[in-house]
């Protein structure tokens, strides 16, 4: 088969999930996925536009590094979740996948700076980690495996604005919760 419809380990769930198509402009917020990172990009191509953003310049150079090893561009920079250096209006998807906030107040402030960095129209997509570690870390570790904690992020998304606001699925030790910047 030719190279280029190849399937490669950067097809996983978790793209498919969060819907990336050729030509959007995308923003993971969380730098702990490098591969997922990679994948979006690659979703995104030379049309669209793929920004990675992590506080931690260690997690950001890795995700560069694994993107140029897959051959796709990404953008990455070091901010704090919450203050991110963006154009408002702008992205057609947000991911948060390893944002590292705990409290609920750091989290509202993501969530809050999600919203302002999205088109009206546009998709904010939480992958919370089930199984420890990962996102487990954006929304309090252990405790988020609960139903319980998968309606508190969702009323902490329809709190910030967001419409249509649902858990997508559980599979393969991950949530994936979406919402949408309602339109103007």
């Amino acid at each position: 088969m030719f190279k280029w419809f190849r399937h490669t380990a950067l097809d996983p769930l978790a793209v498919s999930m969060a819907g990336a198509k050729l030509g959007d402009r995308v923003l993971v917020v969380g730098c702990g996925d490098p591969r997922l990172i990679a994948a979006l990009a690659a979703k995104a191509g030379l049309s669209g536009r793929a920004c990675a953003v992590d506080e931690s310049e260690k997690l950001t150079a890795e995700a560069g590094r694994v993107a140029l090893k897959e051959g796709v561009l990404i953008e990455t920079s070091t901010a704090p979740p919450y203050a991110l250096g963006f154009e408002g209006d702008w992205f057609d998807l947000v991911v948060l996948r390893t944002a590292g906030t705990r409290d609920r107040q750091s989290r509202s402030a993501v969530a809050q700076e999600a919203w302002r960095l999205l088109r009206p129209g546009g998709r904010c997509v939480i992958i919370d980690t089930l199984t420890g570690g990962g996102v487990a870390s954006i929304f309090g570790g252990e405790a988020r495996r609960s139903p319980e904690a998968a309606a508190e992020t969702i009323d902490m998304l329809k709190d910030q604005g967001f419409v249509a606001v649902r858990t997508l699925a559980e599979r393969e030790g991950l949530r994936f919760i979406e919402g949408v910047k309602k339109n103007s």
